[in-house]
């Protein structure tokens, strides 16, 4: 396949994410892209290869079932200070968005981001401002994906899901049960 994107001489780029099939889909999207791929499930195995083989390019989700992921940035920052790093995260705050920026981070992007978001993310100019997205998600889909999000954490209790989004058991029942927005 020829290489679409002009990546520079080194295309290592190391994805840490506790999301398996998440990690997998997104690990060959990049191949694709031309990219030499290296994947982590965890903090721990995130800061391994940073330390042992840092990459030019990073992409990290926040959240991690070990851990922060911003220790991984922080570990890469020190190892490779011009690697261009993309935090990826299903609870988009302010806060956490300063904070992945100020330890390091080239962007950071909510989840649900595709390759080419993430891709746009890793070789964007950081000079100028981003261009708006051509496509954004409705309210409505924002707020399924969260709910799904939080449901997903929960190991699908409805109960449990129902109690950390203040809502009625029976409201969140109704909410799965549909499809989910465009």
């Amino acid at each position: 396949m020829t290489e679409l994107f002009d990546l520079g001489p080194d295309k290592t780029l190391l994805l840490v994410d506790d999301d398996e099939p998440f990690l997998k889909r997104l690990a060959k999207a990049m191949e694709k892209r031309g990219f030499d791929v290296e994947t982590a499930g965890s903090v721990a195995a995130g800061k391994a290869i940073s330390t042992a083989r840092p990459a030019a390019y990073a992409v990290v989700d926040l959240r991690l079932e070990d851990g922060n992921g911003l220790d991984v940035v922080e570990v890469l920052r020190d190892r490779r200070p011009d690697a261009r790093i993309v935090v990826l995260t299903g609870y988009g705050a302010i806060a956490t968005a300063v904070a992945a920026v100020k330890i390091g981070a080239t962007d950071y992007l909510s989840k649900p981001a595709d390759a080419a978001d993430i891709m746009n993310a890793l070789l964007a100019n950081t000079d100028g401002l981003p261009p708006p997205p051509e496509n954004p998600m409705s309210a409505d889909r924002v707020r399924w994906e969260h709910i799904q999000r939080v449901y997903e954490l929960c190991d699908r209790n409805v109960s449990e899901t129902a109690r950390r989004l203040n809502m009625h058991r029976r409201t969140l029942q109704r909410i799965l049960a549909k499809r989910s927005p465009r």
